[in-house]
């Protein structure tokens, strides 16, 4: 190994350079929202883009992502769930060189403002429905990872980790109805959560008030020890396709 080393010469292949990019969805006012930053530099300056760059020779590629979404955004608060999501690296994908992205699909609840940082101008949090084009193919990559957050939340209690400690069926289904971007019936979905082993447990407590309209208190839950939905709680139209 050792006299192999001492004669490779790396400068034999053509220079491929790897960044992060990353998909950061929250819920805010019932909407699922992406963080996005304005590109202070070149390519693409002023265009809107996910927070990444290029990784480190010393890091790992999820340290790097941390890192770099900290950098862009000022939030520095590792989030409640990240993983990676897909490669991507069509030739052409960068006009500066040959760049291989690695992207990561991020979760949190409650996430404050973010502050721009880096070689971002701006940040913030925006609908993931009404969006500005976004530079590169970052267009791509955001809608694989909507796609992602959208499928988890059919088969494993990620909505769970938007709801904070406790909550009721009702906030869960809000989370629900956020990412599907969907509505759904309030009887069958409070059935349908009930009915699935280690989804959910009952905390034995309530809330304090009825709801808005008045009523008796609601019953508060916590996450319960699943690791995948058995049934899987399917979107109305995944449901329409099974049919």
């Amino acid at each position: 190994m050792e006299e192999f080393l001492a004669s490779y010469n790396p400068r034999l292949y053509a220079p491929v350079a790897v960044t992060v990019d990353v998909v950061a969805l929250t819920v805010r006012d019932r909407r699922l929202h992406v963080l996005i930053v304005e590109r202070g530099v070149e390519p693409y300056a002023g265009s809107w883009a996910l927070p990444g760059g290029f990784i480190k020779p010393d890091e790992d590629l999820a340290e790097a992502a941390v890192r770099e979404l900290a950098e862009e955004t000022g939030l520095d608060t590792r989030p409640a769930h990240i993983e990676q999501l897909a490669s991507y690296g069509a030739p052409a994908r960068d006009p500066r060189m040959r760049v291989v992205s690695i992207s990561y699909l991020a979760f949190a609840p409650d996430l404050p403002d973010p502050l721009a940082g880096s070689d971002a101008a701006a940040a913030v949090w925006h609908p993931v429905d009404d969006l500005p084009p976004l530079a590169f193919d970052h267009g791509r990559i955001l809608a694989d990872g909507v796609e992602r957050a959208r499928s988890k939340l059919e088969y494993t209690p990620l909505a769970t980790a938007f709801a904070g400690g406790t909550f009721t069926i009702s906030e869960l289904r809000l989370i629900y109805e956020s990412v599907w971007g969907t509505p759904l019936h309030a009887g069958n979905f409070h059935r349908k959560v009930l009915s699935v082993p280690g989804f959910v447990e009952g905390t034995g407590e309530t809330t304090e008030s009825g709801g808005a309209r008045g009523g008796p208190r609601a019953k508060l839950y916590r996450a319960g020890d699943a690791r995948l939905l058995h049934p899987a709680l399917l979107r109305p139209s995944r449901e329409e396709e099974i049919r």
